[in-house]
This record gives structure tokens, sequence and C-alpha cells, in this order.
């Protein structure tokens, strides 16, 4: 496709241009957690994305412990002036390849230059910390990171799964222009803290995990099955009972998707988080047809009514919510 869809567009404070609502997730292409990499659909995939007017790609080094950044780098060779790079930096790891928390001044500093040669690229537009480590005082982290948007090495500074007092000290410190919270018509807990805070600073939010994992992809069964190597596997929506409750809800989501706005679940399911604020929505995505979907999730708007039926459709058919928590890392 030759000719851009996505058309909604918002502003990160100190990035140059505007981007794309809704912005391509990577974590998937890393392969780990995921059932390993695909590396030609993977570039396929994030070629198609730009082609398709998604200006943000959003990655980390812990996706696939390097895979997924030298992957986008590989795949914007060439186009990099068309898309704003938004990476993260705080998470350790060692030979048995279990992510940890790290955010000293000697780690972002390794870190740095590590995702600057994976991307392939002289900054990058956004630099966010993954998760808050509470072994660094939260001044060094920022100080830090502020010395690298000083250098012209990163544009921007964002924080991904910190707390209201989290970010409170980490502004204290550097300026912050986003937050990136789970964020999904199953798991809301952001609603009461993250977004207010969030209009209140005006913060962007990256919300990820905007599918739930695909569960709102509306491809799932009661006979879907996850491998040991899988996230899901290990997410309890995707456990018994909870699984029933949830590909209900599913089933009746597609049908108010499909009637009222002649839409897939997955279009609703974007809409959704684009409604809720200033949000931009990570679409994760391994190939080029995951993505294809994306423009019907633009240019149109859910009412009031509508939201009220949606959640009437959650409160009727999840009996055993449950939230994102499993995928915390540990700290050292």
């Amino acid at each position: 496709m030759t000719q851009a869809s996505v058309t909604e567009t918002t502003t990160i404070r100190g990035l140059r241009h505007p981007v794309s609502r809704i912005a391509l997730g990577t974590w998937a292409i890393g392969g780990w957690m995921w059932g390993g990499p695909d590396d030609r659909n993977a570039i396929a995939t994030i070629q198609e994305a730009v082609d398709l007017g998604i200006t943000l790609v959003d990655t980390a080094p812990v996706y696939g412990f390097g895979h997924s950044e030298e992957i986008v780098g590989q795949a914007l060779a060439g186009r990099r002036d068309k898309v704003a790079i938004a990476t993260k930096v705080g998470l350790d790891w060692k030979d048995d390849h279990k992510p940890f928390r790290n955010t000293s001044p000697a780690r972002i500093r390794k870190e740095i230059e590590d995702s600057l040669r994976r991307l392939r690229t002289d900054y990058i537009d956004l630099y966010q910390v993954h998760w808050p480590d509470s072994a660094v005082p939260m001044d060094e982290t920022a100080r830090t990171l502020e010395d690298l948007v000083r250098e012209g090495k990163v544009l921007a500074l964002g924080v991904s799964n910190f707390t209201i007092a989290e970010m409170d000290a980490f502004r204290a410190v550097a300026p912050l222009a986003t937050v990136q919270p789970p964020y999904n018509l199953f798991e809301r807990g952001m609603e009461h803290d993250i977004l207010p805070y969030a209009r209140q600073h005006d913060l962007t939010i990256l919300a990820y995990g905007p599918l739930c994992r695909g569960l709102l992809s509306g491809k799932m069964t009661a006979q879907t099955r996850f491998g040991p190597d899988d996230l899901r596997s290990a997410d309890p929506k995707f456990q018994p009972p909870r699984f029933t409750q949830y590909l209900e809800a599913v089933r009746q989501l597609q049908d108010f998707a499909r009637e009222k706005h002649g839409k897939s679940l997955l279009a609703l399911a974007i809409r959704w988080v684009l409604d809720q604020g200033p949000t931009i929505a990570l679409w994760g995505a391994r190939r080029p047809d995951q993505i294809a979907a994306v423009a019907d999730a633009i240019g149109w708007h859910l009412s009031a009514d509508d939201l009220q039926e949606i959640d009437a459709i959650l409160k009727l058919c999840i009996k055993d919510p449950v939230g994102p928590e499993f995928m915390a890392p540990p700290g050292r």
C-alpha cells in the first residue's frame, strides 16, 4: 500500500513531528516469550506499518534480548526520517536470559550505546524507563537520562509501569513526556490514577497491550493452546475458568462491534483505547496481515451509550477479572 491510512496524530513533547495515534509494538517480533522470531515476516510487518501511515515504532532491548531492536533497525534502513523510534532502558539480564531491573547510570550508559547500534541511528526519539528500580535512587536515573537529552542522543523521556509517586520523583529532576502502562478493555487499572495524572501534567499515554495479548483479536477459542515459551501460558486470563469468561466477553463484544458499527472486534478494541484520552495504542504484530485492519480503527468514535453498553457486557461476563501483574520482572 502506498497511500497512508493512519491519519489521526498527536504530539509528544520534545519530538520534532507529530506521530500517529496507532504505533507499532514490537515485543512479539523479538521472539522471546512469543514462540521464537520470524525475521522475514517481522521486517515486512514494520515496513507495511510505515506504508500504512504508522509513524511511531516502539521496541525495547529486552524484546528478544536485542533482537527486536536489530530487526527494527534493519527494517527502517532508508526510512528513518519517516518514523519516530521509541525504545526503553533499565532491564538487565545474564546468560540465563531472566530479566531483572537495573537503572544504574552505568547500565543506562551501556544500554543507550547498544540500542543506538542495533537501531542503526544516532538518536532515539523517545527513551523510556522500562520498569522502576527501587535499588537505584530515582534522581540518579533521571539525571543520567537528562544528560542523554543534553548530549543529543535522546529527544524525549518517558516511563513505563510507574506509579504516581515514582513519576513525581522522576519529574522533580528531569522532564517527562510520556507514560506507558498496560491498558485495554480487560485491563483498566490505570483509569484510577495514571490517566488523570497524565491529563493533569500533559503526558501522552502509550497504551501497551490494547489487544490483551491477542485475546481481543477475536480469533481465539476454548481449544486455543499456548506453548511453554509463550507468555500467555503464564497469564491467568488464559487459564480456566477465567478463559471461558473472557471468551464469552469477546463473543459479545464481537457482536456489538459488528451490529452497532460494522467493525471487527479488533477495530473496536483499538478505537476504545483511542477514545479514552491522550492515548496512543501500541498495536503489536508479527506478520503484515496482522496490521491490515489498522485503518478500520481510524475516523470514527464510540458514543457515551456505546461505552455504557461495553461496560455492561464486561460486568455480565467477567466474574473474576485479573490484571497484568504477572508480567512484572523482579528486582535485583
